[in-house]
């Protein structure tokens, strides 16, 4: 893994074709067990910086993306819900890239980013799509999942790249940039600690749309990026958390 800081171990690494994972770990000593955040930066013609991570660690993220591209080229700001590790940073990135937009669906626009960003959100509909140049991302709202009524996923079209948020968050601050190997268990049982999840009665509906893509990337925004069969790992995630 490219680390761009060795003091706090945070890396980038490029997962699919334009597409790169950025990765802050958080030691054991500071949340046990370790976990870490990502963020995903698509290089294009009109860069997208998805997730931004909170504040205090904005300086990692912003040095990590100066190490791919000048951050002052990001045109998107994009983000699944409103939460500190998807958009705490959000004005510290859009005060250094001047053309920029906050990028979200149009509840989250709606309730929250309109208000709070410097600049107002290009709020996506429901099935739009935004060409990036070689790269086209297409929106998803899945309200209430996993939580947040604002909530969405991003589909890349090219790399058939699933941004899926808090989706299969997996423990741990050493994990590879991608895996092939299972992380539905690691995921599952951090779920069933944690329940972080809304319990939605669409729940099954949303993954199951999701799994219609058949996404071959899960970028998942804690642990590893996982490549494979994606609309068949939706599914056996919603076969646990909303069995029929």
């Amino acid at each position: 893994m490219p680390i761009v800081n060795t003091q706090t171990g945070t890396c980038i690494d490029e997962i699919v074709d334009g597409i790169f994972r950025i990765s802050t770990p958080v030691p054991p000593e500071a949340m046990p067990g370790g976990f870490s955040f990502n963020q995903y930066l698509i290089v294009d013609d009109k860069p997208l910086l998805y997730h931004t991570g909170p504040r205090k660690i904005f300086p990692l993220v912003r040095e990590a993306v100066d190490s791919v591209m000048p951050v002052s080229r990001l045109a998107y700001i994009g983000f699944s819900h409103v939460e500190a590790d998807e958009c705490g940073s959000l004005n510290e990135f859009l005060a250094i890239a001047p053309n920029a937009v906050p990028l979200c669906g149009q509840v989250a626009a709606m309730v929250s980013i309109d208000d709070i960003a410097m600049r107002p959100a290009k709020a996506m509909a429901d099935g739009e799509t935004l060409s990036l140049g070689k790269h086209r991302v297409r929106w998803l709202a899945t309200p209430h999942v996993p939580h947040g009524w604002e909530c969405s996923m991003v589909f890349e079209e090219t790399t058939r790249t699933l941004l899926c948020g808090d989706l299969f968050t997996q423990p741990g601050h050493d994990n590879p940039p991608t895996t092939e190997s299972d992380i539905l268990e690691s995921s599952e049982a951090f779920r069933l600690q944690m329940d972080y999840f809304a319990h939605s009665p669409d729940t099954r509906n949303h993954l199951s749309r999701l799994s219609a893509l058949h996404p071959t990337t899960l970028a998942c925004m804690h642990g590893s990026a996982w490549r494979g069969d994606g609309g068949r790992m939706l599914m056996q995630l919603a076969d646990r958390i909303s069995p029929t």
